[in-house]
């Protein structure tokens, strides 16, 4: 029998016996680090999923199309949870998280109903598999067909399988059986047969969370005096209002309306109130277009998901809102990101650059109002060849110092500069692009622009460490308990 020379990584070259071949074909099913590993786990393991599992089920995603029948706002619908809301922390993110309205939650999609304490696994997609959260008290929502919910009828137990299924070493096991090539993805069979070991000790990933969660608090006070600081060295004083009913009723003449608008957001003392402000700062103030060098509309292009890239077109990462991160900047995640194909000429004109901020025209909702803002800075700007969406538009500026323009729009955004410059046709918010560019930006001296932006880059310099140093006590407490594990 011939055996691979001693010199060569079993990882790279290996062989598989006939008689050990499982029914795959695939060669990464057979690395032997991994089908090392499953062995250890199983013959630890004293039960699989499915014995904690009163039911297994998915879920479907109603047609964008037909948003109006399916589809509600947060204030009225039933969370509908995607992959971008699970945590490896177990916990639920809802930072981008869509409504459906209580007639799809009961009819349609009645299977795939989430309850307070249900298991939730991701089997659908590119990047980590099996990534579990449990869903909080109270919670009531609803999954589309990229995870499973597992009812366990306990919380303490999916709490348990959720810390369990987020280790590294049974995320390598599950990834390990799922199949499909571009959209890897685990069967229900799969899921029900992952191998479960009890009475681990969770208490170092436990405290881990807790300390993550301080370090995410600290990091999100942070980023949440970027605007108070900016707006108090622009001598831009907000009004101390309470906009209760009586101001929230008012009356104007029809000659005083622009462009024939009728939103009230429009003339409100709110808004008033809030661009008195502005116009009060003793800096220059000057129309946003005045430093426009050059502005244009995204396009989606065509697929990507392509082995070979035909002439004439190039691949590229396309920007949505979704990769606005409503922190401070661009979160590109290769995971989640959508690569797609637009012809080159197209692609050289559109092409972002360094410094050049990107405005979300198009999208939001009833608690994120549209026009967030985000720059192209050095750790996206090398990457990959990017690009962005038609629902978001690029601008180049000069004259003014783009990192405190971006600095600036974005604090405009938070104190509710952009309501008032928002349209709304069939659930989808447009921004008023004409309004948007003649807003007043106010401009202090580049000196005292680069200081600003300056102050502010290290504040969310700090903000991102922070952050990671959660994320590494984590990981580290993931290592020790693999670690008392293997053994």
């Amino acid at each position: 029998m011939y055996n691979v020379p001693q010199h060569i990584d079993i990882n790279k070259i290996f062989i598989v016996q006939r008689s050990e071949i499982e029914g795959r074909l695939e060669p990464e099913f057979y690395r032997p680090s991994i089908a090392d590993l499953e062995k250890i786990i199983r013959g630890k393991s004293s039960h699989k999923l499915r014995d904690y599992a009163l039911s297994v089920s998915g879920g479907a995603t109603p047609k964008k199309t037909e948003g109006d029948k399916y589809y509600a706002d947060k204030e009225t619908g039933v969370p509908f949870l995607r992959v971008q809301n699970l945590n490896t922390d177990g916990t639920l993110s809802f930072d981008d998280c869509l409504y459906i309205n209580k007639e799809t939650h009961e009819g349609m999609l009645a299977r795939s109903q989430v309850s307070e304490g249900d298991l939730l696994v991701k089997i659908t997609g590119v990047g980590r598999m099996a990534i579990a959260s449990v869903a909080p008290e109270g919670f009531i929502g609803n999954t589309n067909q990229h995870m499973v919910v597992v009812k366990t009828g306990n919380k303490e137990i999916s709490k348990y399988l959720a810390r369990y299924l987020n280790l590294d070493i049974i995320e390598k096991i599950a990834s390990r059986h799922s199949t499909g090539g571009t959209r890897p993805a685990l069967d229900y069979p799969s899921v029900k047969n992952l191998p479960i070991i009890e009475g681990i000790d969770f208490s170092p990933i436990d405290r881990a969370i807790e300390l993550k969660k301080q370090k995410r608090s600290e990091a999100k006070q942070l980023l949440d005096s970027i605007a108070p600081y900016l707006l108090n060295e622009l001598g831009i004083i907000l009004p101390n209002e309470n906009y209760g009913l009586e101001k929230r009723i008012f009356y104007i003449s029809s000659s005083d309306c622009v462009d024939k608008r009728i939103d009230p957001k429009k003339y409100s003392p709110k808004t008033k109130d809030l661009y008195l402000a502005i116009e009060n700062s003793l800096y220059p103030k000057y129309s946003l277009v005045s430093f426009i060098v050059d502005s244009c509309s995204g396009d989606w292009g065509s697929d990507g998901e392509v082995d070979i890239v035909p002439s004439g077109w190039t691949k590229c990462v396309v920007l949505r809102g979704t990769e606005i991160d409503n922190m401070y900047n661009l979160s590109i995640c290769q995971e989640k990101v959508k690569k797609r194909l637009i012809q080159t000429d197209k692609f050289k004109k559109i092409q972002p650059l360094l410094n050049d901020i990107i405005i979300e025209k198009s999208g939001g909702s009833d608690d994120q109002p549209v026009g967030r803002v985000a720059i192209v800075d050095l750790e996206n700007f090398n990457n990959i060849p990017l690009s962005f969406s038609n629902f978001l538009m690029k601008i180049r500026v000069k004259g003014i110092d783009a990192n405190y323009l971006y600095y600036y729009l974005k604090t405009i955004y938070n104190i509710g500069g952009t309501d008032s410059m928002q349209s709304q046709t069939n659930g989808i918010r447009n921004l008023i692009i004409k309004e948007y560019l003649e807003q007043k930006v106010v401009v202090p001296s580049l000196e005292k622009q680069q200081e600003i932006s300056n102050h502010i880059a290290e504040m969310r310099l700090m903000a991102k460490r922070l952050q990671e140093e959660g994320e590494s006590i984590l990981e580290n407490a993931k290592k020790e308990v693999e670690q008392m594990i293997l053994g």
